[in-house]
């Protein structure tokens, strides 16, 4: 076990976490130390696999655009549950991230005379989306590492997950994690920490997510008492690939694809005649499950049980989507040999983003369960609620969210970290001899396999936790996680050794995503309304007399904890949702 002291921690190395370390070196002009830790290499994080692209009015008044408009948009997205203060800030900094990034080496895609291009996207009401072909992700998160390389006061800690944050007195320290590749305990010290470990889709089984989107950083918050926010709120993308659920980006609808039923029928017009497949992500899921339900799905035993509908791209032409959608092609052509030039794709409505996550104020900091601010930690990104996107995320604004409270953050961080504060390093060694003897249980224990647990959470929140939900299904959820829960603390690491222990870290993530699934359905059971990506089947409506407010909660004991805290409306006043 060692102490590896650092100024500033960023824990996940995603965009929001290399955004914030690359503002924190440059507003501290490389004298800051600064980690950035990721359970992955940097370069595998998830943020990696977006495809579309990111949102912002680069020309205001192209096709009657503005940066009004834009805010009107992604409130009415959010169901008027998105806080319009941290809206306002999204809409007014993304031009000019878009702007840095372009700066930075990304190649946006443009026309023939050099002018970015735009897409459409869901619920946007003009095209506003930038894009990288469908590559986006990819692209930016490999310009922020390049760049990043170039400030030796940047220390990247690839392959460490983090088992522990370091809070004491509400007062950040910094963390605890393993090297995976020696197996070595090391607590990752700093005044300052970032968390922006991303979203917990994975605790689905069917889901866009890579295997590591487990929560991490969320669950460690909500270890430590600190309190989360809309977690009920998960959200389903329409276009998963049958039967692996890989992304089909919604790019695909915005270059003019269709959504087919068994009939080969263009069903969209039954539900939103106007915006058709590119309304917002949560209408176009529950249109394509009502399809399925009402008997209009297909079925195909190369692909196993799951119902599905068709995706359209062959009108597009091979030339257009082998400039604007090449990933897609190839994703099809290799994961189920269908080329979408010339064959209809199988999708279906799958787990893809996490509106909820660690409760923070407008700037990122992270809060307390008493809603103060916990001194010297933010949370950026996905993991982080600000709220920006309330209760359904408009495709496109996620990678605006998270350069931008990147950016915020990183330069909070090394603002706080400049005035050089003193650390408990008695607590701090105390913790790191605690998870040393934790983890040590862990592997010596013997019991259930983690990965039938696993399987298990996969299959509870699958059938039970969708685009539509109804609390008897949502009451079974409960009760088989809870039990589930039981079952964990007999769980067996069967490998161990210590270096490289998959086994060990595929444990940690079960055990986060099983208090984070746990919150998901406590939450989801006490909103008695439909709003945004949360659809009760016995509460059909929205109700904003008595649930237009965030759901905000902290672990008690064995049991959540449940309050509600306001939304902040500013510009734009509710109103009834229709496209």
């Amino acid at each position: 076990m060692e102490v590896l002291k650092h100024d500033i921690v960023i824990l996940g190395s995603g965009l929001a976490g290399m955004r914030a370390a690359l503002q924190a070196a440059k507003a501290s002009d490389g004298k800051l130390s600064i980690a950035l830790v990721s359970k992955l290499h940097a370069m595998r994080s998830h943020s990696v696999s977006a495809e579309g692209g990111i949102s912002g009015v680069l020309y205001p008044g192209q096709d009657n655009d503005s940066v009004a408009l834009h805010g009107y948009d992604t409130a009415k997205g959010s169901d008027f549950l998105g806080d319009q203060d941290a809206i306002e800030i999204l809409i007014n900094h993304a031009p000019e991230e878009i702007k840095l990034f372009d700066h930075l080496g990304v190649p946006w895609n443009r026309d023939q005379k050099g002018k970015v291009t735009l897409r459409a996207f869901g619920g946007m009401s003009v095209p506003r989306t930038v894009f990288a072909a469908d590559k986006t992700g990819f692209f930016m998160l490999n310009t922020l590492y390049d760049n990043l390389l170039s400030f030796p006061s940047v220390k990247i800690y690839h392959e460490h997950i983090a088992t522990k944050l370091l809070i004491k007195d509400n007062k950040f320290n910094g963390i605890i994690a393993i090297d995976m590749a020696t197996g070595e305990l090391r607590a990752i010290t700093g005044s300052s920490g970032i968390i922006a470990t991303g979203g917990f889709a994975r605790t689905y089984g069917f889901t866009t997510t890579a295997y590591s989107s487990t929560g991490d950083g969320i669950a460690l918050a909500y270890n430590e008492g600190l309190s989360l926010k809309d977690m009920e709120f998960v959200q389903f993308h329409p276009t998963g690939l049958i039967p692996s659920g890989i992304l089909i980006t919604e790019a695909a609808r915005g270059e003019g694809a269709y959504l087919l039923n068994s009939r080969g029928e263009r069903f969209m017009s039954n539900y939103v005649k106007k915006m058709m497949e590119l309304a917002p992500r949560d209408i176009v899921s529950r249109s394509m499950v009502t399809e399925i339900e009402a008997g209009r799905g297909l079925t195909d035993k190369r692909y196993g049980d799951l119902e599905f509908l068709h995706l359209d791209m062959r009108h597009l032409g091979e030339a257009k989507i082998d400039e604007r959608l090449p990933m897609i092609k190839e994703i099809s052509m290799k994961m189920i040999g269908l080329d979408p030039a010339h064959d209809l794709i199988p999708v279906r409505p799958v787990a893809h983003f996490t509106m909820g996550g660690i409760n923070t104020n407008i700037d990122g900091n992270v809060l307390s369960r008493t809603g103060k601010p916990v001194s010297g930690l933010w949370a950026a990104g996905e993991c982080g609620c600000v709220s920006v996107h309330g209760s359904n995320r408009l495709g496109s604004n996620s990678l605006s969210q998270c350069v931008i409270w990147g950016k915020i953050t990183g330069n909070l961080a090394a603002q706080n970290a400049a005035k050089k504060k003193a650390l408990d390093n008695a607590f701090i060694n105390k913790s790191l001899s605690g998870e040393d003897e934790k983890i040590g249980l862990m592997l010596s224990a013997e019991g259930t396999n983690p990965y039938e647990i696993r399987r298990a959470l996969w299959r509870t929140m699958d059938e039970h936790v969708g685009a539509y939900r109804e609390a008897k299904s949502l009451m079974q959820a409960q009760k088989k996680i809870a039990d589930l829960m039981k079952k964990y603390k007999r769980v067996a690491v069967m490998d161990k050794s210590m270096v490289y222990n998959t086994n060990l870290r595929d444990t940690i993530e079960i055990g986060n995503m099983l208090n984070l699934a746990s919150v998901v359905v406590e939450c989801a059971l006490n909103r008695k309304e439909s709003r945004g990506a949360h659809a009760r089947r016995e509460y059909p409506v929205r109700n904003d007399k008595q649930w237009m407010k965030h759901t905000v909660a902290a672990k008690s004991g064995d049991k959540i904890k449940i309050t509600y805290s306001p939304v902040k409306i500013t510009k734009w006043k509710p109103e009834e949702r229709k496209y």
